[in-house]
């Protein structure tokens, strides 16, 4: 049995999932148990993830749901730590998994999530978000609130048993798992030094889809959330000037003159939308979820860190040469 299994959901991810597959042959912790749950890929996301060692779950399109897929990984797992990674990203260094499951000495600690960081294709609004959600050092790990992201995380399986993941919910099935666990006593941990690179390079229509998913169900899992049309106009604009302030000072200010008001119009709309019941907003997930970067500057770096050992991933090429193209 391995100590660790992988869980990755995907559908259409022949541009990504090689990558990631290909960054995980080459973690510290080796005998990795790596379960790839795809949800009706009409690509070559299953011909390229066959290259690689991994156990295949199949899930009919119409029967999906993000809780759903979770759970057939989790059933599939028999690692004692279960690590869920979307198929569009990729770690950086060789000991992400290792630095992933570390807290887990703790018996308190349920899960853990790293950090996050985009790529050239990622837009700079959702750059600053990463920032925001995931900084480069670590504030605490007795956490009580339920923030985290089941892009980059894991969790105990013998507690999955315990507590399955909604599978009703249309998004945020991380938080309301997390937010369980919290309730019964457990901790989680939030690691920055497990860092990955998350691919997103959405078109406005997905981005207001995602938002709006996403806000059907936090106010789900919290009933008397709110999100008004006052919300909409004020984290909007405070947003907007952040994001102008920060990108003004990183020299990319005319390059995202136009993409960074599309982004936080169709965030806040979606959001917006997705929100129709009333009552009082959870203070603390609202601010992590919504509220702008500081107006403050520091150091940010987005280069390796040369002491720890980055991942190789020349030879990926290698192994696609040999994948037929999908039709």
């Amino acid at each position: 049995m391995s100590k660790v299994s992988i869980v990755i959901r995907c559908y259409n991810e022949e541009q990504h999932i090689g990558r990631l597959l290909s960054g995980l042959m080459q973690q510290t912790i080796k005998d990795l148990e790596i379960i790839v749950v795809d949800s009706g890929s009409t690509d070559s996301t299953v011909a390229i993830a066959s290259c690689y060692p991994i156990k295949l779950v199949s899930i009919k399109p119409e029967d999906f749901s993000f809780g759903r897929s979770l759970n057939l990984g989790c059933q599939a797992a028999t690692g004692e730590f279960i690590v869920i990674a979307s198929a569009h990203v990729y770690p950086e260094y060789q000991d992400w998994i290792e630095k992933l499951i570390a807290p887990f000495d703790d018996p308190d600690i349920a899960l853990t999530y790293g950090k996050q960081r985009g790529n050239t294709t990622t837009k700079y609004s959702e750059q600053q978000i990463f920032i925001t959600w995931f900084p480069d050092h670590q504030t605490t790990i007795d956490k009580t609130h339920p923030f985290c992201n089941n892009a980059n995380a894991a969790i105990r399986r013998l507690l999955w048993k315990e507590i399955p993941y909604d599978e009703l919910l249309t998004g945020l099935e991380d938080l309301h798992w997390a937010k369980q666990a919290i309730t019964s006593g457990y901790r989680i941990a939030y690691v920055p030094e497990a860092e990955i690179i998350h691919v997103h390079d959405e078109t406005p229509k997905r981005i207001y889809n995602r938002y709006r998913r996403e806000a059907i169900a936090l106010k789900n899992i919290y009933p008397q959330e709110h999100f008004y049309f006052g919300d909409f106009l004020r984290l909007f604009i405070t947003n907007l000037i952040s994001d102008y302030f920060h990108a003004w000072h990183d020299g990319v200010f005319w390059a995202n003159i136009t993409s960074i008001p599309i982004f936080r119009l169709m965030q806040f709309w979606g959001t917006y939308q997705g929100f129709t019941q009333q009552g009082s907003i959870n203070n603390q997930l609202k601010e992590t979820f919504y509220y702008p970067r500081r107006l403050s500057r520091s150091i940010h770096p987005f280069k390796t860190d040369s002491s720890r050992p980055t991942i190789d991933y020349s030879n990926q090429s290698k192994i696609l040469e040999k994948i037929p193209p999908s039709k």
